[in-house]
């Protein structure tokens, strides 16, 4: 049985993470999944493991010593501890030289003092609040790189010439369905409805959905999700066509998809120079529903047959009308063939046939 110790960036959730996704899917194989440092004070690394499934056991981190990145002696005395945590975990489950996974550039810490057949380094995100030393370490130990856009392999190929593209994915079957049922509190609403699911962070750009609202008041606009001190939420919602939900369990979530009759893709003013697909993209080119998008700016388009891409708030309302007139089935099949090829099945598939490939598996 193949062993593979996971060193997450974030903690073993209800709502998958891309890491999370990746572990439960390794083939023919045990995980140890370590969820980052508890908070001070917390009693969580002492809980013995938690089995989530077959073969995949998750354990809490003790807590850091220190959370400033430069301190670095302090750093190496917790990581030393760390390291004493993490080697008595793998001897109780008899790990021996396992392939280590590495989700972010923490791992740097514990390279030297843990013993591992093979290393790899999965880099989904820029990490600002870690040192690049830390990162550079990681990526040219590693003996595979994954990147989750054409920028950060680029950013990761100077320190390791083995890197490959592997965007996030999607669970392509809970959301490629026809004939869902209308959640119940969508049930009175009459006319076209435009959809946003999705996080509303502080510096999410809700101006197009302003625009189209203004443009479209025959629309209903639905936003679904939890909001995170929105900036722009409280002018949207005195429109009298615009509704939020608020979070909606993840299982409701394509049943919510499959009642918009436009999805909307909106961007973060944070992310504007981030070239990262997103999982809820898939999701929603899973659903098939017809997708208005915001483009960031010089952005190269992914799907320019199938999603409608705007550069200004004016033509995204333009192209919501555009979606609305949509007809034919050739989009939506498109859109779900798209979402497919992202499934994170297929993602795993390839993650496990390049550890093959290069003899880590």
């Amino acid at each position: 049985m193949r062993q593979v110790v996971c060193l997450a960036a974030e903690p073993w959730s209800a709502l998958p993470t891309r890491t999370q996704q990746l572990m439960a899917r390794m083939k023919d194989a045990e995980v140890l999944y370590f969820e980052p440092p508890a908070p001070r004070g917390s009693r969580d690394w002492k809980k013995p493991g938690r089995r989530v499934r077959p073969g995949l056991v998750v354990y809490t981190l003790p807590p850091e010593l220190t959370q400033d990145a430069t301190f670095t002696l302090l750093n190496r005395f917790s990581a030393q501890r760390t390291t004493r945590f993490l080697q008595a975990k793998l001897e109780r489950h008899r790990f021996r030289e396992p392939l280590l996974w590495c989700a972010s550039p923490a791992g740097a810490l514990y390279l030297d003092d843990l013993a591992y057949r093979g290393l790899v380094y999965d880099c989904y995100r820029d990490w600002p609040d870690y040192p690049e030393a830390w990162e550079s370490e990681l990526a040219v130990s590693a003996d595979v790189c994954f990147a989750a856009s054409p920028d950060l392999v680029r950013h990761i190929s100077p320190c390791n010439a083995n890197v490959t593209l592997l965007p996030f994915g999607c669970n392509y079957p809970m959301f490629a369905k026809d004939r869902l049922p209308r959640p119940a509190s969508l049930a009175g609403i009459k006319g076209p409805i435009l959809g946003f699911a999705g996080t509303l962070w502080p510096d999410l750009d809700l101006s197009p959905a302003l625009e189209a609202m203004e443009v479209h008041p025959e629309c209903t606009l639905i936003l679904i999700g939890e909001d995170q001190g929105c900036r722009q939420l409280p002018q949207l919602l005195t429109l009298p066509n615009v509704l939020f939900l608020g979070p909606v369990s993840p299982v409701d979530l394509p049943d919510y998809l499959g009642s918009f009759d436009v999805c909307l893709y909106l961007l973060r003013r944070s992310e504007l120079r981030d070239d990262i697909i997103h999982a809820r993209m898939f999701e929603l080119l899973s659903s098939g529903r017809p997708i208005v998008s915001m483009l960031r700016p010089d952005q190269v388009e992914h799907f320019p047959d199938v999603v409608y891409g705007a550069h200004t708030p004016a033509e995204f309302a333009l192209l919501c009308q555009r979606a609305l007139s949509e007809t034919g089935s050739w989009a939506k099949d498109r859109r779900r063939e798209y979402g497919k090829a992202a499934s994170w099945s297929q993602r795993a598939e390839t993650v496990n046939q390049i550890l093959e490939s290069i003899g880590l598996f």
